[in-house]
C-alpha cells in the first residue's frame, strides 16, 4: 500500500474531526450551557488520556503485528488476543481505580451548583465504564496500524468521532440535557466504534482463531508498553507543567499569550505525526538499509511539504494574530509564535527517528533521551522566564525539541545526513523571519524582496522535490 495514500488518510481521519468540532461547540454551549459543557469537555479529555492506562500496548501491538507480517496467520492472532485480553484486564482494573478518584475530583476541584453536582455524581458510573473501552480502542487501532489497514481504520474513527460528537446534542435536543443521559451517549457512541474497530481485526487478524492468553507474548508487550508508558507521560506533563511554570512566574494572562501561538504552531504537526504513523509498521519489517532509506525518503518529503507550511506561517503570523484576536495580543505573541514554529519544524523531523527507533523494538532509547530532557528543560524554562519572559519560554520549548532530534538522530544513525539536509531550509526560514519584521513598513523594495524569496523558495522546493510528486503537480497543471 502507497505511503502517500496511507498519509493522505491519516490527515483525512484527524481533519474531519477537527472540522466537525469547530461546527457542534458553539451548538453545544447554547444547548447545554457553559458549564454543562465545560464538564463535557473534561470527559472528553479524560477519554483521551486514558489510554495511558494500557501501558503502551496499543504501539506495542502496531510494533509486533507489523514485525510479525512474515509469520503465520495464527501467530499475528495469538499477539492481537494476548493484547486484547491484557488491555481489558487493564480497563477493567483502571475503572476500579478511577471510581473513587473521579468523586474526589470532581468533589473537591469543581465549583458547580448543586444540582449539576447531583447530576455529576449520577453520571460518574458511566465514565468508569468508559475506561475499558478507550483502552480497548488503542489495542484495536494499533492492530490495524500493525497490518496497514490506514483507510478502514481513519474511516472508522472519523465516522466514529462524528458520531461521538453528534450523539450528545442530538439527546440534548430531544430527550434531556442532564449529564446522567449525556455521558451514557457519549460511552455509547465510542463502543460503536470499538465494535466496529473489532470487526475489522477479526477480518484482517484474527481471522477464525480461538481466543488465546501466550504469557511470553504478554511480557514482550508489556516490556516494550513500559518504555512507550514513559515517554507518553513524559512529553505531555512537559508541556502541561510549562504552562503552571508560567502563570506562576508571569501570571495567568502571560499564560494565554504562549497558549494560543503554542496551540497555532502545534497544528503544523498533523503532517509529520500522519506520515510517521504511516511509516512506523514499515520501519518494523525492513532491514537497516531499507531502513535509513526509507527514513531519508520521509525526510526530504517532509522539508518539501513541511519547511514552505512553516515559512508562510512564519511571515503571517502576525497579522493573522491581528486579525483574529486584537493588534495588541498579537504584539504580545506573534514573536513567541515564531520561535515556536521552528520548533515544531524541528520537531516534526524528529518524529522520524523517534518512529526507527520504536520501530527497532528500542523504546527504552527514546524514553530515556526524554527522561534525559526533563531537569534541563525546566532549568532553561525557569531561567529563560526570568531573563526574557514568554520569548524565553519560547526558546527554552525549541531548544529541547532541538536536542530531541539531535539525540534521536544521533541513535538512529541519521544525524550527519539530516544535518546536510536540513541547512538550507533552515536559512530560508531565518530570512523569512527577517522579511516578516519588515512587512510592517511595506515599500516598493520590500514587496520585490518578497517576490525574490518566494521565486527562489519554491526553485529549491521544486528541485528538491521528488519526482513522482513534480509528475503529479505537471499532470494537474
Amino acid at each position: 500500500m502507497s505511503i502517500r495514500l496511507n498519509t493522505f488518510y491519516n490527515l483525512m481521519g484527524s481533519f474531519v474531526p477537527l472540522l466537525s468540532s469547530l461546527i457542534t461547540i458553539p451548538l453545544y454551549i447554547g444547548l447545554i450551557g457553559e458549564a454543562r459543557y465545560g464538564i463535557l469537555a473534561i470527559v472528553w479529555l479524560l477519554l483521551g488520556y486514558f489510554g495511558l492506562f494500557d501501558l503502551g500496548l496499543g504501539r506495542a501491538t502496531a510494533q509486533k503485528i507489523a514485525a510479525s507480517r512474515d509469520a503465520s496467520d495464527k501467530e499475528r492472532a495469538d499477539i492481537f488476543w494476548t493484547a486484547f485480553l491484557l488491555n481489558l484486564a487493564l480497563g477493567v482494573l483502571g475503572g476500579l481505580l478511577v471510581w473513587p478518584i473521579s468523586y474526589y475530583f470532581f468533589d473537591a476541584f469543581f465549583k458547580v451548583d448543586e444540582g449539576l453536582r447531583l447530576e455529576i455524581y449520577n453520571a460518574i458510573p458511566w465514565l468508569v465504564l468508559a475506561l475499558p473501552i478507550a483502552i480497548l480502542s488503542g489495542t484495536l487501532t494499533g492492530a490495524l496500524q500493525g497490518r496497514e489497514r490506514f483507510f478502514e481504520l481513519n474511516l472508522v474513527s472519523a465516522i466514529g468521532t462524528l458520531i461521538f460528537q453528534l450523539m450528545p446534542l442530538i439527546v440534548a435536543n430531544y430527550i434531556s440535557v442532564d449529564l446522567g443521559y449525556l455521558l451514557p451517549s457519549v460511552l455509547f457512541a465510542r463502543f460503536l466504534t470499538v465494535i466496529a474497530l473489532f470487526q475489522r481485526c477479526t477480518r484482517h487478524i484474527v481471522l477464525g482463531y480461538p481466543v488465546l492468553f501466550d504469557y511470553t507474548k504478554a511480557m514482550l508487550l508489556l516490556r516494550f508498553g513500559g518504555w512507550v508508558t514513559v515517554t507518553s507521560i513524559v512529553g505531555p506533563l512537559m508541556v502541561i507543567l510549562d504552562r503552571i511554570i508560567i502563570g506562576s512566574t508571569l501570571g495567568a494572562k502571560a499564560v494565554t499569550y504562549y497558549t494560543v501561538p503554542f496551540q497555532l504552531a502545534e497544528r503544523t504537526a498533523l503532517i509529520p505525526s500522519a506520515l510517521t504513523s504511516v511509516l512506523f509498521p514499515r520501519f518494523s519489517v525492513v532491514n537497516s538499509t531499507e531502513d535509513n532509506i526509507l527514513a531519508n525518503q520521509a525526510m526530504n518529503i517532509l522539508i518539501v511539504v513541511m519547511t514552505p507550511i512553516i515559512a508562510l506561517c512564519i511571515l503571517f503570523i502576525k497579522p493573522f494574530l491581528i486579525w483574529w484576536v486584537g493588534e495588541e495580543f498579537a504584539d504580545d505573541s506573534a514573536l513567541v509564535g515564531q520561535v515556536l514554529l521552528f520548533g515544531f519544524w524541528v520537531n516534526g523531523f524528529a518524529r522520524v527517528p523517534y518512529a526507527q527507533l520504536q520501530a527497532r523494538g528500542k523504546p527504552g532509547l527514546v524514553a530515556k533521551c526524554h527522561l534525559f530532557e526533563v531537569i534541563p528543560y525546566f532549568i532553561l524554562l525557569y531561567f529563560g522566564l526570568n531573563n526574557f519572559g514568554l520569548m524565553g519560554a519560547a526558546i527554552a520549548f525549541t531548544f529541547r525539541v532541538l536536542i530531541d532530534f539531535i539525540l534521536l538522530s544521533s541513535l538512529a544513525g541519521s544525524f550527519s545526513v539530516l544535518l546536510r539536509m536540513l541547512f538550507i531550509p533552515l536559512i530560508f526560514l531565518v530570512v523569512g523571519m527577517y522579511i516578516s519584521h519588515q512587512i510592517s513598513d511595506i515599500n516598493l523594495f520590500i514587496v520585490g524582496y518578497i517576490i525574490v524569496y518566494f521565486l527562489l523558495f519554491l526553485a529549491w522546493v521544486w528541485w528538491k522535490a521528488p519526482q513522482s510528486i513534480k509528475n503529479k503537480l505537471v499532470n494537474i497543471i
